[in-house]
This record gives structure tokens, C-alpha cells and sequence, in this order.
């Protein structure tokens, strides 16, 4: 599904206004925080996080959440290896255009395969991709379990959950390992906002 090419005809049309421009005026660099980890990591709570903090040093920014995305863009896709694999490829693309646009997307997706993971960041443009993975251990996050999914996929009403009856795998060169089993909140996103400004790429609170 996600090699198959339909569209014929087509050329590029470059823009005059470049990635450099929209970077000048925002004041800030663009790029993509991938956030990956188990459901229950808190990938989205810290996705979030780290975006209000940026929101109140003028960033322009924009959060992609796995359950949000699923409602419209990627509404046609289930759980399977081949959808989840679709899924991360549409969201890779998209990405790259918010970051292309000026702004600093944060992604919160489980994301379970580093193939898939990494064809996102052959997408990004390069040194644009930042893989944060969000790292807890899975008994942490079946107790927590805020939307009552790992009790489902235990009594078998889930197929193929990640963790349980599907694989995850963990990330093995991520820029940004951030462990919340015992990090506050806030520890978690300073750990993030900490890295971005040592690299430059966000201005310094």
C-alpha cells in the first residue's frame, strides 16, 4: 500500500517563500518531535506538555495525536502491520509539510516498528526528525491504563495491542530516551525543552 504509486502527470512547483523564510520570521527553527512508546507511556501528555511550554516562548506549533488523526486523515486504516505501517507513512508526510510550513510538529503515536519509524525520518527533511522515545515499563502502563485498553486486549476484545498481543519495538538510536515510570511531568518535558535548546533549536526560556 504505502509504495504503490497512482498519481501520473504531476511536477513539483517550488515555492519562492523557503523553509529558511518562514524559520527567519518565527524566530525558531522547524522540525518534528516523533514521540513513540507503549499506550500508557504518556506520549501524548508529554506531546502536549512540551508543545504549551514552546506556545509560551511564541513558537508556532502543532501536535499530531495517534487517536486524533485516526478520526479523519487515517479514519480508513486499522491495527494491522500493513495499515499501522500507512498510518506512519501519512503522518511522516504530513509532518513534513507542518515543518516545511514553519512549524514544530510534535507527533504522539505508539509507532511499534523502528522500519516504520525510520521511513518517517527518511521522509523529514534531514536533521529534522527528533525520535523521543517516551520509555515505561509495560506493568506501569497496564496499571495506569487510562482508556481501559490493556484490560480489553487482555480479556481478548483487543487483536493485535501492542504490548500484549503485538510487538514494540524498541527504539535503538533515539535522539531522546525520556522514562516516565517515576518522572513527574514536568521533569519529562524539561528533559525534552533541555535537548531543544542545547541544539539550538529553540530559544532559551
Amino acid at each position: 500500500m504505502a509504495d504503490e504509486v497512482k498519481a501520473t502527470n504531476i511536477t513539483w512547483h517550488q515555492a519562492d517563500i523557503t523553509g529558511e523564510d518562514r524559520e527567519k520570521l518565527n524566530g525558531h527553527k522547524a522540525f518534528t518531535l516523533w514521540f513513540t512508546g507503549l499506550s500508557g507511556s504518556g506520549k501524548s501528555t508529554l506531546a502536549h506538555a512540551v508543545e504549551n511550554a514552546l506556545y509560551a516562548r511564541n513558537c508556532r506549533t502543532y501536535v499530531l495525536d495517534g487517536d486524533n488523526v485516526r478520526h479523519g486523515l487515517n479514519k480508513n486504516l486499522g491495527f494491522s502491520p500493513e495499515d499501522r505501517e500507512e498510518n506512519i507513512r501519512r503522518i511522516g508526510e504530513v509532518s513534513k509539510l507542518m515543518a516545511e510550513a514553519g512549524v514544530i510538529t510534535l507527533t504522539a503515536f505508539i509507532s511499534p516498528y523502528r522500519a516504520d519509524r525510520d521511513k518517517a525520518r527518511e521522509i523529514a527533511v534531514d536533521g529534522r526528525f527528533i525520535e523521543v522515545y517516551v520509555k515505561c515499563d509495560l506493568a506501569v502502563c497496564e496499571e495506569r491504563d487510562p482508556k481501559g485498553l490493556y484490560k480489553k486486549a487482555r480479556a481478548g476484545e483487543i487483536p493485535e495491542f501492542t504490548g500484549i498481543s503485538a510487538p514494540y519495538e524498541e527504539p535503538e538510536q533515539a535522539e531522546l530516551v525520556v522514562d516516565t515510570s517515576n518522572a513527574t511531568l514536568e521533569q519529562s518535558a524539561n528533559e525534552v525543552l533541555t535537548y531543544l535548546e542545547g541544539k539550538g533549536l529553540i530559544p532559551k526560556a
